[in-house]
């Protein structure tokens, strides 16, 4: 018996490397940045402003800014993935998690972007977009300093669950949610989901957290720079606005939260009885 237990704890303690390599192996990896791009593909986003916008995307990991910006961190990498999402019930994981630590690695995420195909989807579900960004963090095997949800998007939320709830969801788990709303072209529904003030909109209902932000794309050709300005200034960490951590005072919405869903409401009503 003796024997045996010399041979058992023998046998433990020569498994103890091999334990502690899987334990070190199943760390997550630290990054500055922990970032969910979220991406509108809703209808009233015609196809020429998707490319566009995907075109943007791309061309932002490909500039040596955005890459400047990655090296320049403190640990030098961040984690990303591409998002698109629609109504209530359409998110879909375009590219998953990437780490990125330097120019190879951000061309390889843009190659696979560009390759990726293109998709178009009824409904604006700004809160389902969220909620499934959030979702993304967990078990996604890095840890960063900070975690951000970059929603970019060309209309109030219309469908699903009312956004600022949501919202104050993200920013209670610490998330910083940036925005990109798309000031383009009108809604190709005659008017019923138009939004004049979509980035009010965005600055009372969607943005919130540590240091939110929103930029906002007024033509085509300007996606390009705003994107790519977006991405800097989330990656260095030095938003142009800041809402600091401790903030607890938010003003009243100086725009109606709930416009989008009383916009559908009025169109099923004119069109669908």
């Amino acid at each position: 018996m003796r024997q045996a237990g010399i041979l058992l704890c023998v046998s433990l303690l020569a498994g103890l490397p091999m334990m502690a390599a899987g334990a070190a192996a199943a760390a997550d990896a630290p990054v500055d940045l922990e970032l969910v791009l979220a991406v509108d593909v809703s209808r009233s986003m015609d196809y020429e402003e998707l490319q566009v916008q995907r075109d943007g995307y791309v061309a932002a990991f490909r500039n040596s800014e955005v890459i400047d910006a990655i090296n320049q961190g403190v640990i030098g990498s961040i984690a990303v993935t591409y998002v698109e999402w629609a109504g209530a019930f359409f998110q879909q994981i375009v590219i998953p998690w990437r780490v990125i630590s330097g120019r190879t690695d951000a061309e390889a995420f843009a190659a696979e972007l560009a390759a990726a195909p293109l998709t178009r989807e009824r409904g604006t579900s700004i809160s389902g977009g969220l909620a499934f960004a959030a979702g993304q963090f967990d078990g996604n095997q890095v840890e960063g300093i900070r975690r951000t949800v970059d929603v970019s998007g060309d209309g109030a939320n219309n469908d699903g669950l009312p956004v600022v709830p949501t919202r104050d969801e993200l920013v209670d788990k610490g998330i910083t949610i940036n925005g990109l709303p798309i000031l383009i072209r009108p809604s190709r529904f005659g008017g019923v989901f138009d939004m004049p003030d979509l980035d009010v909109y965005y600055e009372d209902c969607v943005i919130g957290g540590p240091g939110a932000f929103m930029l906002t794309v007024d033509d085509v050709d300007g996606f390009e720079v705003a994107i790519r300005r977006k991405l800097v200034l989330e990656i260095a960490g030095l938003p142009p606005h800041l809402m600091p951590a401790a903030e607890t005072f938010r003003p009243p919405p100086r725009v109606d939260c709930l416009a989008g869903e009383k916009a559908r409401s009025r169109y099923f009503d004119r069109f669908m009885r």
